[in-house]
């Protein structure tokens, strides 16, 4: 029988403000957004990539978890190298953040939207000659709706509980500050929600996937 187990977190991210997470504008024509928005290169849909989840939810338990301040992820306390990796001792995380699309256009176009992202125009200031030097920024427009998928792969039962918990924690905190980027100007609300967690590989017993579950209704 094989050992390899694998548990599947699913779910949404709700966009509750505009969301912003930047693509490259190297190239970008006169009079083009500045700061456009990545989307999947087939069906030009905005994109939410694993990386940008993965990345903000361990910084943000680094700074809830930690005892002392980590100058690099290897400092990080064991519980969240554990989760997320560990290179000095190659070990490999846990966890594995899907990129993810945006799921809800129709919906979106249904209830009156035109365009499934908005440009905001901001200033900045110089303060030394008070000149504005204004920028358009593309976010993803409230309302819009992404499907959340995490793999956890199973290695020891006697960690799950604390390992979720430690999860729930990470997207909790993740709701009450921000992702992408220009958090501290109102982007990048998110919420997640209807968060279940299912068998995706190997024998997972029924109990542990639903011991699982209430923690995850609990949140």
């Amino acid at each position: 029988m094989s050992t390899l187990r694998k548990i599947k977190i699913k779910g949404s991210i709700d966009v509750l403000t505009g969301l912003h997470i930047g693509a490259s504008s190297a190239f970008a024509a006169i009079g083009a957004t500045d700061s456009p928005v990545i989307k999947d290169p087939l069906t030009n849909l905005p994109l939410i990539p694993g990386s940008s989840i993965k990345g903000k939810m361990r910084s943000l338990l680094a700074r809830a978890v930690n005892t002392e301040i980590a100058k690099k992820p290897d400092q990080d306390a064991p519980i969240i190298r554990r989760l997320f990796g560990d290179t000095e001792e190659n070990k490999q995380a846990k966890l594995i953040f899907r990129d993810t699309t945006l799921s809800n256009a129709d919906e979106l176009y249904g209830r009156g939207a035109n365009t499934l992202t908005e440009v905001k125009f901001e200033n900045t200031i110089d303060r030394y000659t008070s000149m504005a030097n204004p920028r358009q920024i593309e976010r993803v427009i409230a309302g819009s709706r992404f499907d959340f998928e995490l793999i956890y792969n199973l290695t020891d039962e006697s960690q799950v509980k604390e390992d979720v918990d430690l999860i729930i924690q990470g997207l909790r905190l993740l709701e009450l500050d921000y992702l992408g980027g220009h958090g501290s100007r109102g982007s990048g609300r998110i919420r997640f929600s209807n968060l279940v967690a299912e068998s995706a590989y190997g024998e997972v017993a029924s109990d542990l996937i639903n011991s699982i579950n209430n923690q995850l209704a609990a949140q």
